[in-house]
């Protein structure tokens, strides 16, 4: 019995401590939401987080203005949760795919979210993104001479394994 309590506090102790990030976009009328969570055991430092949907499924940009590539209805972005863990809230221009956060700090557990509108460029659904659509854009987490990325999937979901924290 103690060989096995043993074991599993190697294994515990021996495993890399990170801190994992989940990307989640949930689709909204008429705003659209992007969440990130330090889903990991550490905290997180200054890293820099990049949403880029250019290599989505559907060529989606985020339409932030009435004027230019969005369509319909648009809405610009809107910090709704975890301002605080920025060193600034990021510009975006309407018809950008690209959209970088500059994060100081993330616990465990906690999040930043914000609301925008993203519209799809190839004309399948243009005002509502499903997570089929989405799918191939990425989060890439850069920080510590490290970047990790993950794609999105049909799911809506990026989990980025980001092996270096702030522990």
């Amino acid at each position: 019995m103690k060989h096995a309590a043993y074991l599993a506090l190697a294994l515990v102790v021996g495993s890399p401590v990170g801190a994992d990030i989940t990307v989640r976009f949930d689709e909204g009328a008429p705003k659209d939401r992007f969440s990130i969570t330090n889903q990991g055991a550490c905290p997180l430092g200054e890293v820099a987080v990049t949403l880029d949907l250019g290599a989505s499924a559907a060529g989606l940009i985020f339409d932030v203005t009435s004027l230019g590539a969005g369509v319909s209805v648009f809405q610009p972005l809107e910090m709704v949760a975890g301002q605080e863990f920025l060193a600034s809230v990021p510009e975006v221009k309407d018809g950008d795919s690209k959209i970088t956060l500059p994060v100081v700090g993330l616990a465990p557990g906690a999040s930043i979210a914000f609301t925008i509108d993203v519209d799809d460029t190839r004309g399948v659904s243009e005002t509502m993104v499903s997570g089929a659509e989405i799918s191939g854009a990425k989060a890439v987490v850069t920080g510590y001479a490290t970047t990790a990325e993950a794609t999105f999937g049909n799911n809506a979901i990026a989990e980025v394994e980001f092996t270096s924290c702030n522990a």
